[in-house]
């Protein structure tokens, strides 16, 4: 294999590589990167020796192991990049080239096992080009081809995409999809951020470091003030002393009855894939769509776990009561406390109970959870700088160290509302939103997890309590300017250019990821057509990828006949006469086509039969010289009628 075909051959396979390498963790991503950079370098003048690639898979592997543990799609994209990355040590004859070409075509299509965006999506289309390009180079090299320019290559490539494009379109568009695949997506080996059904102390931190985005929210009509953003996701009832869990067997009853203030809110939800059926929604859902349902404690859920970036239209409004009546299970769930843990919590919890006195029932729980929120107010402060957790991690919060964020302060609270008889449980989801301007929809972003709680009160049934929001309610509603996407190290211009990128990319999941089979089969409702079925769709699909496939083969035969330049030098003879009604009939003969235009214009019909001549004798008889041939089609782009 030739020096350039090398290096082309080496350049495609780091283009197949890229994409998948962005998608993995950034240890692995830049190790094998370097790796495959020095692997390059090394096997340039001769192969590595068997051994030593050995030992390099060896430590790929290992590496592979400590930073995804398991069996998974992060595990199998990580080893498939790292057998790339070594791929090239062995890689000199022309066979080898081919077979690390073809290799590495494995590994932008891996990458879409990881993310679906547009980036990925440019990149393993550049890929895929570079890849045909090498290919085209080597069968070049090896004879079977003609040897042509790098643009000429690049012509021909990108003629292939353009005659396949149509059929694609048609495949995307119009072939039947399933509700639901055949088959399942294997899970992910690494936990990406996100929420979970159990809060444990500095669970959350990654989360809120995490500025991608969970969901964006287009609302039709009023809009909710910041502070009443609250996304609803999963209620967590069970405490152990340390972790939080969500009530499972909740799912299986119907939402609890609730009593709404107004119309509410009505609004569109995009949410990002969360590979469960966990959803959230604002606080509290009144109306579902289809698929989706809120349990006894209005968690929000849909039927199906969402693989893909999926759409819900609800409504919501606050309550003026939310489960007024409190079955005595439920009660006693509420107020549950793991014994011989945070002693301290628990007796502060029953003086303050104590020190209500006589006072009405819903008047000394209202006056307690007032109480706390002041003492909260006054001693404590937010950070993420947190050390580790004790066995008593309340009582270290409470007494002794007075900083902490929002896992912190809504566990502390529920359990001090518990010591003090009061039913309370933690509510996770998300707070707060960025209103994008260009879109003009709100970005909810993993950064914007959030938990809080919600106590118990005669009357008033459930009642949201934030006690984060008591001591930084910018941490929370997200109205500081320097919380805005895009800002890095003060650099105004970001933004703008932030809000583009997430409109944009908010538009490819609007008509790219989230074409499912719900809005495939109302494609044509704008045509009159109401509703498609797999079988319409099915025929519709087949009409239309005939009608590629005929444009395809006529490209195809119509390129072939015009690849001979002679030819093309007739042909546009042709058209030039046929502008003026003289043109060829297709069973016509040139020669009688000659004699047939020398009747009307003798000088030009002598002229054009000396030339149709000169043109059978060039295409059924031997040519002396090139340079005969080039005359010839020089005398042929000459003519004029």
């Amino acid at each position: 294999m030739g020096r350039a075909a090398r290096v082309q051959v080496q350049l495609a396979a780091a283009a197949c590589l890229l994409p998948l390498l962005l998608q993995l963790p950034a240890s692995l991503g830049i190790g094998f990167g370097l790796g495959a950079l020095a692997v390059i370098a090394a096997s340039w003048r001769r192969p590595m020796p068997a051994l030593l690639r050995l030992m390099l898979g060896g430590c790929a592997l290992l590496a592979v192991a400590l930073v995804a543990p398991g069996i998974g799609r992060d595990t199998a994209c990580a080893v498939l990049a790292a057998m790339l990355a070594l791929k090239p040590a062995e890689t000199s004859t022309l066979r080898d080239g081919r077979s690390l070409v073809g290799f590495g075509l494995f590994a932008p299509f891996a990458t879409f096992l990881l993310d679906q965006g547009p980036i990925s999506l440019l990149l393993a289309l550049a890929a895929v080009l570079l890849a045909l390009l090498a290919l085209q180079r080597l069968a070049a090299d090896e004879g079977e081809v003609a040897q042509v320019s790098a643009r000429g290559a690049t012509v021909g490539v990108v003629r292939l995409f353009a005659l396949g494009l149509p059929l694609a379109l048609a495949a995307f568009w119009l072939f039947p999809r399933l509700p639901t695949p055949l088959w399942g997506l294997p899970q992910r080996s690494i936990a990406t951020p996100g929420l979970s059904d159990t809060m444990t102390p500095g669970g959350m931190f990654d989360l809120l470091l995490d500025d991608s985005p969970a969901a964006r929210v287009q609302f039709f009509g009023a809009t909710p003030a910041p502070q009443q953003m609250y996304w609803r996701g999963p209620v967590l009832w069970d405490f152990d002393g340390r972790t939080w869990r969500q009530a499972h067997d909740l799912q299986r009853y119907p939402a609890a009855p609730m009593q709404s203030a107004g119309a509410g809110w009505d609004y569109r939800i995009d949410l990002e894939p969360t590979e469960n059926s966990q959803l959230i929604a604002l606080d509290l859902p009144t109306q579902l769509p289809d698929g989706a349902y809120a349990s006894r404690d209005y968690t929000p859920w849909a039927t199906a776990a969402q693989y893909n970036v999926s759409r819900w239209r609800m409504r919501s409004a606050p309550p003026v009561s939310f489960e007024a009546d409190l079955p005595p299970p439920l009660r006693a769930r509420a107020l549950a406390l793991p014994p011989g843990y945070n002693p301290r919590t628990v007796a502060l919890g029953r003086q303050w109970r104590r020190e209500a006195g006589s006072a009405a029932r819903g008047r000394a729980d209202a006056a307690i959870a007032e109480r706390a929120l002041a003492m909260i107010r006054r001693d404590f402060a937010y950070t993420l700088n947190v050390p580790p957790a004790g066995r008593n991690e309340v009582d270290d919060f409470l007494f002794d160290r007075k900083e902490g964020y929002c896992e912190h302060f809504s566990s502390a609270f529920v359990v001090l509302m518990r010591a003090s008889g009061i039913p309370a449980r933690v509510v996770t989801g998300y707070a707060g939103a960025y209103r994008n301007p260009i879109g003009g929809y709100w970005l909810v972003r993993k950064s914007d997890a959030h938990a809080w709680a919600e106590v118990w009160l005669p009357a008033r049934g459930w009642v949201r309590v934030d006690p984060t929001a008591a001591v930084a309610p910018e941490r929370v509603y997200d109205t500081i300017a320097d919380r805005q996407p895009g800002r890095i190290a003060g650099l105004d211009a970001l933004v703008p250019v932030f809000n583009a990128g997430d409109w944009l990319r908010r538009g490819w999941n609007d008509f790219v990821l989230g074409f499912n089979a719900q809005r495939q089969q109302s494609l044509l409702k704008p045509l009159g057509l109401d509703k498609l079925g797999a079988s319409a769709l099915a025929a519709l699909f087949g009409a239309i990828a005939a009608l590629a496939l005929a444009w395809m083969a006529w490209l195809i035969a119509r390129g072939e006949r015009q690849r001979d330049p002679l030819l093309r030098a007739w042909h546009a003879l042709e058209a030039r006469y046929r502008r003026l009604g003289r043109g060829r009939a297709p069973h016509e003969a040139a020669q009688r086509w000659a004699a047939r235009v020398a009747a009307d214009r003798p000088r030009a019909g002598e002229h054009l039969a000396a030339l149709a001549r000169r043109v059978s004798d060039a295409r059924y008889a031997p040519i002396a010289s090139r340079e005969a041939l080039r005359e010839l089609v020089r005398d042929l782009r000459r003519h004029r009628p």
